[in-house]
C-alpha cells in the first residue's frame, strides 16, 4: 500500500457538514436552518445572479485564465496595482498557493488558536511546522506570536476578524507587531470578514501594503457577498510576491460564472449596505437574547458570534440539530453561530430557551 509522508498522514482533515437534505432525511425532520458556515443569510446581489444568468451560454470556453476585468475592478476599488492581485478559488486556495511558495519543509509558521483550522492543514501538508499561540482575551496575542518568531520562521498568519471568535485587532497593537516582525517574513492577513466590521480602528492589513510590508492581504466572496457557492477569493500584495505565487497557480483556477458575478457583486453597493444592516440588526438581538438567559457569548465583528457551553459542544450541538437547527462546535465547550434572518435567529433562541428549561446546557 502506498503511503504519504508521515507530516501528511498526521494532518486532520477538515470535516464539513452534510447537506441540510441528508441530515433531515436521516432524522425525519422538516424546515431546518443553517447557522454553521458563516453565509450570508440574505443570498447574492440580483445582479450577481442575473451575470451568472447571462453567462451560462458561453461555458464550452476556458475561462479568462488571468481574471483580466475582475482584478481591472478590485483594483479601480480598493487602489491597488492589478498587478499586486491574485485571484483563487475562494481565499482558502490562496492559502495554499502562499504556504506553497514561501513555505518549506522544516519551516515554521505561526498562527493563533483556535483560529482558521486551514492554516495548520496547508502549513503541515508542506512538512512546516505550526507555532500555535493561544488567544488572549479571545483574540490574538500578538506580543506573543512576535516574541515566538525564531531563525525558522517564514510565515504569520493572522485572522482579521478572527474566527471563530470574532475579534479584532486594532490599529496601534497591529502597527507595534508590524515593527517587530523582520523583512524576510511574510505576514498573510485573512480578511474574510472585513466588510462586516464597524469599530473604526480595526486594522486592515492594506495600509501595511501601500508601506511595502512583506504582507499578504487575503478576502473573500464567500461572506458578505453571498458567493460561497462558486468559490471566488483574492489576494493582495507586492508585486513581487504576487509574481512568485503566480508560478504556483494552476492555470483557470477561477471559473467564469465566479469572475463575471463577482464583478457586480462589487458594483451593488446597495447590497452589501442591507447586508451588514441586517448582521447589525441579527447581532443585536442575539445579544440581548443571550444575555437575557445567561449565554456566555464574546462580542463580534463578524456575521457569527462564539458562545460557551456549560457540557459539551458536541451535545448542544446535537439538541439542536434534532429541532432543525444546524450550528458549528469550535472547541470542547464552544459553539459558533451564524447570525441569520430574523425568523431564524428567533428560532434559536426560542429552541435554547426551551432547551434551558430542560436542563442547563449553557453558562452564564
Amino acid at each position: 500500500m502506498i503511503r504519504p509522508p508521515e507530516y501528511v498522514r498526521e494532518i486532520q482533515p477538515y470535516i464539513p457538514g452534510k447537506p441540510v437534505e441528508e441530515l433531515e432525511r436521516e432524522l425525519g425532520i422538516s424546515g431546518s436552518i443553517k447557522l454553521a458556515s458563516n453565509e450570508n443569510p440574505a443570498g447574492p446581489s440580483p445582479r450577481a445572479l442575473e451575470a451568472v444568468k447571462n453567462s451560462i451560454t458561453g461555458l464550452h470556453r476556458y475561462p479568462d485564465g488571468s481574471g483580466y476585468y475582475l482584478r481591472k475592478r478590485l483594483s479601480e476599488k480598493l487602489s491597488v496595482g492589478e498587478d499586486e492581485l491574485i485571484l483563487g478559488n475562494g481565499s482558502n486556495q490562496l492559502i495554499d498557493i502562499a504556504v506553497r511558495t514561501f513555505l518549506k519543509a522544516g519551516d515554521n509558521a505561526v498562527m493563533a488558536v483556535p483560529s482558521f483550522v486551514v492554516y495548520s492543514m496547508a502549513v503541515q501538508a508542506v512538512g512546516g511546522n505550526p507555532v500555535r499561540i493561544p488567544l488572549k482575551n479571545h483574540t490574538h496575542d500578538l506580543n506573543a506570536m512576535a516574541d515566538s518568531i525564531n531563525p525558522e520562521t517564514r510565515m504569520i498568519f493572522i485572522a482579521n476578524p478572527n474566527n471563530p471568535t470574532g475579534t479584532i485587532i486594532r490599529n496601534d497593537e497591529f502597527d507595534d507587531f508590524m515593527e517587530r516582525v523582520p523583512d524576510d517574513l511574510l505576514v498573510v492577513v485573512d480578511e474574510a470578514y472585513y466588510e462586516y466590521v464597524s469599530d473604526p480602528d480595526y486594522a486592515s492589513g492594506i495600509g501595511h501594503l501601500r508601506s511595502r510590508k512583506n504582507i499578504l492581504v487575503l478576502r473573500t466572496f464567500s461572506k458578505i457577498y453571498g458567493l460561497a457557492g462558486l468559490r471566488m477569493g483574492y489576494g493582495m500584495a507586492k508585486e513581487e510576491i504576487i509574481s512568485e505565487m503566480h508560478k504556483i497557480r494552476d492555470p483557470f483556477n477561477t471559473n467564469t460564472l465566479a469572475q463575471k458575478a463577482a464583478i457586480e457583486a462589487l458594483n451593488d453597493e446597495e447590497h452589501v449596505r442591507r447586508s451588514r444592516a441586517l448582521n447589525e440588526e441579527g447581532k443585536k438581538y442575539l445579544y440581548r437574547e443571550f444575555s437575557s438567559v445567561n449565554i456566555k457569548y464574546v462580542p463580534t465583528e463578524a456575521n457569527f458570534i462564539y458562545i460557551s457551553t456549560e457540557s459539551s459542544s458536541g451535545t448542544l450541538y446535537e439538541k439542536l440539530l434534532r429541532k432543525g437547527i444546524i450550528v458549528r462546535p469550535v472547541g470542547p465547550n464552544e459553539i459558533r453561530v451564524t447570525i441569520g434572518l430574523p425568523e431564524e435567529n428567533r428560532r434559536l433562541i426560542d429552541e435554547l430557551r426551551q432547551l434551558m428549561l430542560d436542563e442547563p446546557v449553557v453558562s452564564g
